[in-house]
């Protein structure tokens, strides 16, 4: 008769009448028809968005900084740690696939949240285990004759350990975060005007409380990590997280648990898609699915070519914002980088960390968000009529312009951060500070946070509104796979032109002597690739018919 508070959902025996305070297609923890005026909307959206913004001080927390860790206490060479956290990015960036499928399929998204989170906080405890053993002593020195030289470095063992205790963060979150963001858009009523406006709201502020979250992590956690310790540093990530996990289950009184992923108990929605596929395979384009060949008694029939077909259509648009995700990717491992080399002095004596320059990202995305919600958009809804100002195709492509003058204006700094070594006699030191402001580097950090504005925020209601209404979380995963392709792109583009560009003696693009690198010329590469994906871009969005509410 009745849900576990997890059960996302069965109905009950005998519903009540409707009524114009029950919210159709949701039930409460306990089963009973959920209450409009007791859960859900902004009161369970933001409860829900405090544990992402927990989950994104986690992550950043320990995330951001890696490039220093490998290349400090585990050693790795410039080339071989970026290489190392894009494959670690993108694995945690596609990660959400699997999640989301067992989401949408198996255990429900509450349950899904529950256990990735389970997970998550052993892999914290782990990792935070693996750099108090680093800490406590290693088995592979290096000695060049002097004693005060003799560099350490954790042992192959400790070094596995560490990576296989950052991986399974990785697929921890691969669970999280799909089932949170779609469950926290599942508290909106999309069959009632006010609560569906909202909605579109709520991916804005879901933004700017993972933001806060980041700002906190690279604002508090870093300087612990560069100026204390690491064992403290990625400890305090896991204490939150424990912590978050437990307010966010009490909340559990307000939220709605969808009933729609039960609606057809029995029929799993990808073997519905499936068998459409094999029905129409002697046949060729979208169209085709429509006269699927399945059986007439089946009663999926036609709804389901129609759904595989908006499946389909959502290929194009995925693979034209690549190009967007691999100049995302850079922010957290080379401009970490570049930020190393500079003047990073705040008056005489206190001198910031390297990745603290992502708060430029983060407090450019908080304010921005604001700006767009309470102000763009208003004016914009004046003068398009629509509801949420700009379309969510005219958003994204904002998004990608923005991205694409961020790197660019990227190889100009990096140009002029060359130029400065080579005239002060620096390009053969690598370890010496550059006569150069690390505030250069503000433009494209913030430039790279307002796109996240419109591109981001503008991919996750896209691909949320736009697939099937039981694979909700599997649309979020979509959308953060964009990313996780463009982070393994990122990499395997950072060692095939390493390799290139490093023969015959040569110091490469990547050389650990940044001072003798080229990473102008690979972010003009990004450059020139983000110009050929928004080309694509505009001519897919230009063909594409939304579907549903989403229309707007």
């Amino acid at each position: 008769m009745a849900i576990t508070v997890a059960g996302e959902a069965t109905t009950t025996a005998a519903e009540p009448p409707p009524s114009n305070d029950v919210v159709p297609g949701y039930v409460d923890f306990k089963g009973r028809p959920s209450i409009r005026s007791k859960s859900g909307f902004w009161k369970s959206a933001f409860f829900i968005a405090g544990f992402e913004m927990a989950e994104r001080f986690c992550y950043y927390g320990i995330s951001s900084n890696l490039v220093n860790y490998l290349t400090g206490e585990l050693g790795q060479s410039t080339a071989a740690a970026a290489a190392n956290l894009n494959a670690w990015y993108g694995t945690a960036a596609l990660s959400p696939i699997v999640g989301a499928l067992v989401a949408d399929t198996l255990l429900g998204r509450f349950r899904t949240i529950v256990f990735s989170s389970l997970l998550y906080i052993l892999g914290l405890g782990f990792l935070t285990l693996s750099s108090l053993l680093n800490s406590m002593g290693s088995t592979s020195c290096n000695n060049d004759g002097n004693d005060s030289n003799t560099l350490c470095y954790p042992s192959q063992i400790q070094t596995i350990f560490f990576f296989f205790s950052m991986y399974l963060v990785a697929f921890a979150q691969g669970g999280h975060k799909p089932s949170l963001q779609a469950f926290g858009a599942d508290q909106f009523d999309v069959e009632d005007d006010g609560e569906n406006a909202a909605k579109s709201s709520f991916f804005n502020w879901w933004f700017w409380f993972s933001c806060l979250g980041i700002v906190l992590a690279l604002s508090v956690v870093n300087y612990i990590e560069e100026n204390l310790s690491w064992v403290v540093g990625f400890g305090i990530p896991s204490v939150v997280m424990l912590v978050s996990l437990i307010l966010f289950c009490t909340g559990s009184l307000v939220y709605r648990f969808s009933t729609e992923s039960m609606r057809r108990k029995g029929r799993h929605p990808f073997v519905r898609k499936f068998r459409v596929f094999l029905k129409q395979r002697e046949t060729s384009g979208l169209e085709s699915l429509d006269t699927a060949l399945l059986p007439p008694s089946e009663p999926d029939n036609v709804e389901g070519a129609k759904e595989a077909k908006a499946m389909l259509r959502l290929v194009p648009i995925w693979c034209t914002s690549l190009g967007y995700s691999v100049v995302y990717a850079q922010p957290s491992t080379l401009f970490t980088k570049q930020a190393v080399t500079m003047d990073r002095r705040i008056g005489p004596s206190f001198e910031i960390p390297a990745a603290s320059l992502m708060l430029c990202i983060s407090l450019s995305i908080m304010l921005f968000v604001s700006i767009y919600d309470r102000v763009f958009v208003p004016i914009a809804r004046s003068i398009t009529k629509k509801a949420s100002g700009i379309t969510v195709f005219q958003r994204i492509g904002v998004g990608l312009v923005l991205s694409l003058l961020s790197i660019a204006i990227a190889a100009v700094v990096e140009a002029r951060r060359l130029r400065t070594a080579r005239e002060h006699g620096l390009a053969d030191q690598p370890d010496a500070v550059i006569p150069m402001s690390v505030w250069w580097l503000a433009p494209q950090y913030t430039l790279s946070g307002i796109s996240d504005v419109f591109g981001m925020v503008g991919l996750q209601e896209f691909f949320y509104d736009q697939v099937p209404s039981e694979l909700k979380s599997t649309g979020l995963a979509l959308y953060l796979s964009i990313l996780g392709v463009g982070s393994l792109a990122s990499s395997l583009l950072v060692s095939v032109i390493q390799k290139a560009t490093s023969g015959d003696g040569g110091a490469g693009w990547f050389s650990d002597n940044l001072n003798r690198a080229h990473l102008d010329y690979f972010y003009w590469l990004l450059a020139g690739i983000s110009a050929l994906s928004l080309v694509g871009y505009v001519y897919s969005a230009k063909y594409y018919v939304y579907s549903g509410r989403a229309a707007h």
